[in-house]
């Protein structure tokens, strides 16, 4: 890779420490699976027709409006964005939100060679804006790609601003992927880009993170019929069919463990409320996520970067994200920031409350400069 991420480099090399609050998506989910007799030989071209149904049904879509891949939302990013960088070369500029989760740059700078950033302001709210995209945006442009709720705020578009954009996508003929995987928390709430714009709107997601399945590796994309064919011919000319196990067990959940999947994913309601308790406490600044299970949280440091890695991780096994690895304009310079997000995925729900874990994050910010 030309652009390799940087988040994801020091994600995976962060070493083992009791506190973990880098987490996004939830974990430890078990199920008793019973799936009888299989054909383990069987795979599919255009993806297991029952979990196929079971997901546009899910997603409020027909069945060829479906695109399923054994490579997660990330896989689902990657394929979706190249294959468009490769449909049409002679729109070779994208446009990326700003800030945004940094994998989805890196994907966009690996196969498009013009790149320009979509600001979302700090001081409207993180909002989509319809009006800076018309400024940004050209003839050249081939993709637009967004986060909903937006990573790493948490800000929710609304249907109406979803539409303003899609109006000054479709103007130019640009396709606008919108990363989802964080409406799956309360996907009620939050309508799809598809059923926003279907002809140029492509929504990229999974269940998983909200559920704690990170292990089934099931991407989800929703399109129009002619892209999923595409997309479908590009798998089989990378990867080869779709296999079948992993898309029986989505099926096998998604009929009959709804009811323990909504269960396991309502035990974080607790770390939650004391989280946002602690943050009071302590006068921190966070952005309030009614959704997920991240907080975009100001720190009294001046570079978190520094303190994380240099004292919170080493003294006291407690690992935040640092923000600055949301806050790449195009480059690699790490930005200096007192922001970071608090995953509590990986909290255990089953304690009364992340008290220990808010503890070690405390002393971490009480002796940052006295060792």
């Amino acid at each position: 890779m030309k652009h390799p991420s940087s988040y994801l480099d020091w994600y995976v090399n962060v070493p083992t420490v009791k506190y973990d609050f880098r987490s996004s998506g939830l974990t430890n989910f078990k199920y008793s699976l019973d799936l009888g007799e299989i054909d383990l030989s069987a795979n599919y071209r255009h993806g297991n027709p029952k979990t196929t149904d079971l997901l546009a049904k899910m997603y409020s879509v027909r069945p060829e409006n479906v695109f399923i891949s054994s490579e997660g939302a990330s896989g689902q990013n990657a394929r979706v964005i190249r294959y468009l960088a490769e449909r049409n070369k002679k729109k070779n500029e994208a446009i990326v939100e700003y800030p945004t989760y940094e994998p989805l740059l890196r994907d966009v700078q690996e196969y498009f060679p013009h790149l320009k950033r979509l600001e979302r302001k700090e001081n409207e709210g993180y909002r989509l804006d319809a009006d800076a995209l018309r400024k940004v945006i050209s003839k050249r442009t081939g993709l637009i790609v967004l986060t909903n709720p937006h990573a790493p705020s948490g800000a929710i578009s609304s249907r109406n601003e979803l539409a303003e954009i899609m109006n000054v996508a479709s103007d130019y003929g640009s396709y606008v992927v919108c990363d989802e995987i964080y409406a799956e928390f309360d996907r009620e709430t939050i309508p799809t880009l598809f059923s926003v714009n279907p002809e140029y709107g492509i929504v990229t997601t999974s269940f998983t993170k909200a559920y704690g399945l990170g292990g089934l590796k099931l991407g989800v994309a929703l399109a129009k019929k002619e892209l999923v064919d595409e997309l479908y011919v590009d798998v089989l000319n990378t990867v080869g069919n779709s296999p079948n196990v992993i898309q029986m067990i989505a099926a096998t959940l998604l009929e009959m463990g709804m009811e323990e999947l909504e269960a396991h994913r309502k035990r974080w309601m607790n770390v939650k409320s004391e989280t946002e308790k602690w943050l009071r406490q302590h006068d921190l600044e966070y952005s309030r996520n009614n959704i997920s299970v991240t907080y975009w949280v100001g720190m009294p440091m001046k570079d978190t970067y520094k303190w994380i890695n240099r004292h919170a991780i080493p003294h006291y096994s407690v690992a935040p994200v640092p923000g600055a690895f949301f806050l790449f304009k195009n480059g690699y310079r790490l930005e200096k920031t007192n922001m970071i997000r608090l995953g509590l995925g990986a909290i255990n729900p089953d304690k009364p409350n992340p008290s220990e874990a808010l503890e070690a994050l405390q002393k971490a910010m009480n002796t940052w400069g006295m060792k």
